[in-house]
């Protein structure tokens, strides 16, 4: 006769079992690799990490506070916007002739997605499991190719780009009180220097008239002779109607 056979074993829920474990993780040494638990102990670094990387960024936007431009104008058409920094290979794509204008398409969607499309294809193209990059040619080489171009075309951008005229353009205007049914003010408007200072003075195309520091003669010669971007010979008034005007100019004080 077989132990056990034709013998039934009921169980007593008043009775504990005393072979069950508790409910503990593992210890480490079971899992080669993994030395320390997810929660709290790796978690608590990466926390600790970011919390000294938030700082850091903190610290940077006080100590260097981003440049705040004028109040958007969309009657101003000289003035020409820049996206961030982050995009300005993009920027500096649309310029060249193969990817603006009538082949703006191409610049804009095409080859940034086949770019994308390409990066997206690697980790299928490349199914090996080694981390060393001269063992991994494919996505070492795409990676390579897209931080060069990216970095060509941003360096491209920023050498190009006429970063004193777009500092005028952008300057929040200084203001200043005057009389619109001043004469001066008047000839002002009548000579179209309204067209590049704009109607209060702020500038645009030319140079801001508040605060010039210069006199009515300084003022009288510029406007015979030109400076810089400012033609000669402009003004088609009386030198009356100059001499009025450059003393009007001389007067604007901020406020």
């Amino acid at each position: 006769m077989q132990r056990g056979k034709g013998m039934k074993f009921v169980g007593d829920s008043r009775i504990k079992a005393t072979n069950k474990m508790p409910n503990v993780p593992k210890d480490y040494s079971e899992y080669p690799g993994k030395t320390e638990a997810f929660w709290p102990n790796f978690l608590l670094k990466e926390w600790m990490i970011g919390a000294v990387f938030l700082i850091g960024y903190l610290i940077l936007t006080v100590a260097h506070p981003s440049p705040l431009e004028r109040q958007a104008d969309p009657t101003d058409t000289m003035y020409m916007p820049v996206p961030d920094w982050y995009f300005l290979s993009m920027y500096q794509l649309l310029k060249y002739e193969f990817a603006s204008g009538p082949y703006n398409i191409i610049g804009a969607l095409v080859m940034p997605g086949l770019a994308f499309g390409a990066l997206m294809l690697v980790p299928f193209m490349d199914t090996t499991k080694e981390r060393r990059p001269f063992k991994r040619p494919l996505p070492t080489a795409f990676m390579l190719l897209s931080f060069a171009a990216l970095f060509y075309l941003t360096w491209e951008s920023v050498v190009n780009h006429d970063w004193e005229q777009q500092k005028i353009q952008g300057a929040i205007p200084v203001e200043a009180e005057f009389d619109m049914e001043a004469e001066g003010y008047q000839i002002y408007a009548a000579a179209s220097c309204i067209t590049c200072h704009g109607d209060a003075f702020q500038g645009g195309l030319g140079l801001p008239l508040i605060d010039t520091g210069l006199s009515a003669e300084e003022i009288t010669t510029i406007v015979h002779d030109g400076r810089g971007a400012m033609a000669a010979g402009l003004f088609d008034g009386t030198d009356e109607e100059l001499q009025v005007l450059a003393e009007y100019i001389a007067e604007l004080k901020s406020e």
